[in-house]
């Protein structure tokens, strides 16, 4: 009966465990098509993001760098083994976004949105990393 018992919870963990990889992965999947989307739109300055800056106030000449970091950021977040720091480099770009939106007086939702976006990119690495978890031990 022990065995059994034993041999239930590794099944349930396992299948916890392969749930909550895969939720994960869908997550930073998802996080990091917007990225690579949004970097590629200011690598080709295409009009929205040419309106964009202006209304910010940013000169346009600035979108290929800053779709390049994005660019950069977002491989790093894209390779298993440097996806944290990829995580925390992203952090800080969209902290900048969050700083811009404020400055430009911009809707709520305009400025959450990097925060919101923020807490994705983490969640997706916290469903599929065991070490960020034994860091971060929401529950215990």
């Amino acid at each position: 009966m022990h065995v059994a018992n034993q041999a239930s919870e590794f099944t349930r963990t396992a299948s916890l465990w392969a749930k909550r990889l895969w939720a994960g992965r869908i997550i930073s999947s998802l996080a990091l098509l917007f990225l690579v989307f949004d970097a590629i739109g200011k690598l080709l300055r295409v009009a929205p993001v040419r309106k964009a800056f202006v209304e910010l106030g940013f000169p346009v000449k600035f979108a290929v760098a800053l779709g390049s970091l994005l660019l950069a950021c977002a491989i790093v977040y894209a390779i298993p083994r440097t996806s944290i720091l990829g995580a925390i480099l992203l952090t800080g770009y969209l902290g900048g976004a969050v700083a811009t939106q404020l400055r430009a007086g911009n809707p709520l939702f305009e400025t959450i949105f990097p925060i919101i976006f923020g807490v994705l990119i983490w969640a997706g690495i916290f469903l599929r990393d065991d070490r960020l978890r034994a860091l971060v031990p929401f529950l215990s």
